[in-house]
Formats: structure tokens, C-alpha cells, sequence
């Protein structure tokens, strides 16, 4: 699997070659976290403050609310471990402080303890100064307390001359089950293709910068197919995970889907197709996911218009229901207001929703029969989305958000404010 990477020096995205001469200023970090986090989680750097020369956290703080990204870069101690799982990091990648008495003191499905080689011997501190230990003997000593490592071959970093499979299988089968992801030289969907099929993923950098891999082709790498026209079953779901339906993909239509963004496929019959062309329920393309199997891939898609189907439903199952399609109606009516909907007045009438806010909160506080509190939660949970519409924000940005709370170790006191205590 490919995992994109961004290396930020004066909140700039660079690249480097061999840890040390910059051979590229790309700009700005966030519209490349955009682009990169189609293909899932996203590598960002922080190579200053893995340097000791500074700091982009205010910066890299803000990239974890755009997408899922493992952070990197100076982060030597537990507090600082526990802030960016706080900030909404899916992982973190420790380097020189990686000891077993810190590690000790994190969840190890969320560490990652990156091992930066040259030559087989662990480097630290930018990749400039040797230690004298193996990064064998790092892998035995730490590997029961990490999700994963990070090996970054330093020699061939930025090079485009290709990575070793050879040392990066060494690597493997010494991690046991934590995950192993290989950095430096990885240029080639083929090398991709054989890292996966190791049992690691591919940590890219300067191959997609410079367009030698294309990101569809990084994320095509390990699929396989049983058919004879060599399509792969696309399941397509919403942002919530609910499947709209099933198409197909090539290696064209998922190319131009990636580039474009958009829910494009390859039908059996009539060929390339992008949905919503003719119909205007178009597709936003958001992730692209590969399965277990490497033969299957799942789209992830912002849907327009009525639905997915060419019946004009919402998926290829029917209309759904529930929070989801609620918080669509209420996105149509402020697009659309309707003359005397009670939820028009509410959007208009601040002073109003506030109030009913707060009236139907302190009717489902005092509910105590099951159907007192399924009524009154409901309540509360329309006049909450018809706030959250009112300010451009939907039901998959309150998941998002209470996704990315969920990932956080530190918990506040649980204690009321002051005017609501009893």
C-alpha cells in the first residue's frame, strides 16, 4: 500500500536528498494533503523539529483536521506523544527517543518508531549523526511495543533510483506482526507492488512530486484481477460508509478518477463513464481504498444530485433514511428554502432555534421512559443538525469531528458549568 508522504521545513512542503540538499519547495502543505489523502492516510514530517531547528505544530495541527495523517518530526517525550494523539493524529512516528520505558506509556497500535539507516546503522537527528546500533538489534529490542517501523533506507532517499527489496524483506521478517513501512528510493508502481506482496507499505515522496508515479498507479500497485478484461469491483459508499452501489474500475478510469476527483468507472459494456456527465449526480471522489485481497477496491464519494442509480434513488438499494438523509434535506432547504417550512424559520431565526435548542436539551435531560428519551433525543438531534446546516457544516462533519475526538488519550474532568450545576 502507498502512503504519501510530506516533509515540511519552514511550513513548506520539500523534498531532500539523502536527509540533507533540498531538491524541491513544492508550497503550501495543505492543498497537497488534499491531493495525497485520496490514497488514505497521509506520512507529514515535521523535519525541523526533527532537526532541533524549529517547529511546524501549529501548522501540522491544522492538517489533522483535514485528513488522516501519521505525524512525524521531534517528538521525543510523552506529552508531546500524547498531544498530537489529542490533536487528531492517526499515528505518530517516534525516532531517536524511541525507548521502551516511553513506548511503554502509549497505545501501540497508534506508534510507529521510525528507523532512519544508512548502510544498516541507525542514524538520528536529521539523518546526521551515527549511532553505532544496528537496525536489527532496534527492531528486536522495540518491536513488542510499536503498531509499526518505519525504515527509511537514507542512502537512496530522493535518488529515484529504486529501493531493496532484499533488506526491506530482512526488515520484515524481523518486525513479527508490527506493520512495516519503507521509505527511500521507493519510485516504481512495480516496487510498490513487491513491497506489498512482502507484507509492508511504501512511504513516497519525491517519485510523486516529480510525477514519475502517478498516485492511481501507487494505489493500483498490489490490485490483482480473476476477470479476463482485468476490471476490479468498485463498491461505492457515501462519506458515512453507507454503499450507494457497485461499479467497475481499469487502470484508465481509476487514473482519471484520481486526477479529476471525481466517481468516473469503467462500465463493461459502453466503456469509460463518469456518473452524474449527463445526469448532474455527479461524484466528488474522496478516498479510494484497495481490500484485504488486493482485487477489490472501495470509492468513497460525495453524491450529487438525486442518487446513484439510474432509478433516481439514492443508491442502488433504494432511498435511505436516518441521520443521513435528514441532514441532506436540510442542506436542500437552505439551498432551496420552502415557504412556510417551520425549518426555513428556524434557519432564519437564530434567536428562535437557540431557544428551542435549549428548551428540547433540558426535556430529554429529565426523559426517563425509553420512549420519552427516543423522543426527545430526536428532538434534540434535528434542532442540532438544523444549526449545523445553518453554518455550511452536515452530518458527515460532526462524525468526522467525533471520529478525530475519539482518538485523543487525554479526557477533561466531566464536570458542568457554572449555571448548569443541580
Amino acid at each position: 500500500m502507498i502512503i504519501p508522504s510530506i516533509d515540511i521545513v519552514d511550513g513548506r512542503a520539500v523534498q531532500l536528498i539523502g536527509g540533507e540538499s533540498q531538491a524541491l519547495d513544492a508550497g503550501d502543505p495543505a492543498p497537497i494533503l488534499d491531493r495525497f489523502s485520496v490514497a488514505g492516510e497521509v506520512a507529514v514530517i515535521d523535519i525541523d523539529a526533527a532537526r532541533g531547528e524549529g517547529s511546524n505544530a501549529n501548522l501540522i495541527r491544522s492538517l489533522c483536521r483535514r485528513a488522516p495523517i501519521r505525524v512525524g518530526g521531534g517528538i521525543r517525550d510523552v506529552e508531546t506523544a500524547l498531544s498530537w494523539l489529542d490533536a487528531g493524529a492517526s499515528k505518530i512516528i517516534i525516532g531517536t527517543a524511541a525507548a521502551p520505558d516511553l513506548l511503554a506509556q502509549l497505545p501501540r497500535h497508534r506508534v510507529i518508531v521510525a528507523l532512519d539507516s544508512r548502510d544498516r546503522e541507525v542514524v538520528t537527528h536529521g539523518w546526521r549523526t551515527a549511532t553505532g546500533a544496528s537496525v536489527a538489534d532496534r527492531i528486536r529490542e522495540l518491536k513488542d511495543l510499536v503498531g509499526g517501523f518505519l525504515v527509511t533506507f537514507v542512502e537512496l532517499e530522493g535518488l529515484m533510483d529504486g529501493t531493496d527489496p532484499a533488506r526491506a524483506a530482512e526488515v520484515i521478517d524481523l518486525a513479527g506482526d508490527a506493520r512495516v513501512t519503507i521509505a527511500g528510493g521507493v519510485t516504481t508502481a512495480a516496487e510498490i507492488a513487491v513491497l506489498d506482496r512482502l507484507g509492508a507499505d511504501s512511504q513516497v515522496g519525491m517519485a510523486l512530486y516529480t510525477g514519475a508515479l502517478t498516485l492511481a498507479d501507487a494505489i493500483a500497485a498490489p490490485l490483482t484481477s480473476d476477470r479476463t478484461d482485468g476490471l476490479w469491483p468498485t463498491v461505492v459508499t457515501d462519506e458515512r460508509g453507507t454503499a450507494l452501489g457497485l461499479a467497475w474500475s481499469s487502470p484508465e478510469s481509476l487514473q482519471r478518477a484520481v486526477e479529476q476527483r471525481r466517481g468516473i468507472y469503467q462500465s463493461r459494456k459502453r466503456g469509460l463513464w463518469e456518473k452524474g456527465s449527463t445526469s448532474g449526480a455527479r461524484q466528488d471522489l474522496l478516498e479510494v481504498a484497495v481490500d484485504c485481497d488486493r482485487d477489490a477496491l472501495r470509492f468513497t464519494v460525495r453524491q450529487h444530485g438525486t442518487g446513484f442509480c439510474h432509478l433516481g434513488t439514492r443508491s442502488c438499494w433504494g432511498d435511505d433514511g436516518g441521520i443521513g438523509r435528514l441532514s441532506r434535506r436540510l442542506t436542500d432547504l437552505v439551498a432551496e428554502p420552502v415557504p412556510g417550512s417551520n425549518t426555513v424559520r428556524l434557519l432564519n431565526d437564530a434567536a428562535l432555534l437557540g431557544a428551542k435548542l435549549r428548551e428540547e436539551a433540558d426535556e430529554l435531560a429529565g426523559a426517563v421512559c425509553r420512549s420519552d428519551v427516543v423522543s426527545e433525543a430526536a428532538d434534540v438531534i434535528y434542532f442540532a443538525l438544523v444549526k449545523a446546516v445553518s453554518a455550511g457544516a452536515g452530518i458527515e462533519d460532526i462524525e468526522s469531528e467525533l471520529d478525530r475526538r475519539a482518538r485523543r488519550m487525554s479526557r477533561r474532568p466531566m464536570e458542568a458549568k457554572d449555571g448548569y450545576r443541580r
